[in-house]
């Protein structure tokens, strides 16, 4: 995870080299613990999703104090399920662990919770995308399972299949990138921990 990353300022994130973008979700309520600087380090907002072949990014449509996105790398997602509660409404909730600078000790880091709430329309699209995409992910990058995974080894999943074969949920309002999006710049991050401004 990554709090706050580098987004353009239409809202979407600066992609990484090689990161190519699956699917936007408005409409989201987002729920986060162990967040520095907000109350008990929970946070929940309403925002959008944006998924690539690397991470799960969700950009605030308000900032709640110092919290404006969150970026989870797929390969550090784990114990992920989707729960259809009969009187609440469907989400995701799971685990997900820090991306550690490389200088840095893991016990310094602690693994987050979180919970994705499908408050507006449903989510017969978004689910099996984020599913089949995590699947895919783990697959392809199972040989670094016992060794720190770089989040940016995900690149190579290939998601082109992937994506002519998904299904089209009428009710769900995500919004599928059949093209990459154009954002100003061409700019492209090579690293978690390295500016934007300097990742040309």
């Amino acid at each position: 995870m990554a709090l706050n990353p580098q987004l353009f300022p239409n809202g979407m994130p600066v992609p990484f080299v090689g990161e190519v973008f699956v699917l936007a979700r408005d409409g989201v309520e987002f729920e986060i613990d162990k967040i520095p600087g907000s109350s008990n380090g929970h946070v929940k907002t309403r925002g959008t999703i944006y998924l690539s072949n690397i991470r799960m990014v969700v950009v605030a449509k308000k900032p709640v104090a110092e919290f404006i996105a969150f970026d989870m790398p797929l390969l550090h997602i784990h114990d992920e399920k989707f729960n259809q509660p009969i009187f609440h409404c469907n989400n995701i909730s799971g685990k997900v662990e820090p991306v550690i600078p490389e200088e840095q000790h893991r016990a310094l880091y602690s693994t987050h919770s979180f919970k994705i709430l499908f408050k507006e329309g449903g989510c017969g699209t978004f689910v099996p995308l984020f599913f089949n995409l995590l699947e895919s992910v783990r697959q392809y990058n199972h040989h670094n399972a016992t060794t720190r995974t770089d989040p940016l080894q995900a690149a190579q999943t290939p998601v082109d299949e992937m994506m002519r074969c998904a299904y089209v949920d009428p009710n769900d309002p995500t919004r599928i990138f059949l093209q990459q999006p154009t954002p100003e710049s061409q700019l492209r991050r090579r690293a978690y921990h390295q500016p934007a401004e300097s990742a040309y």
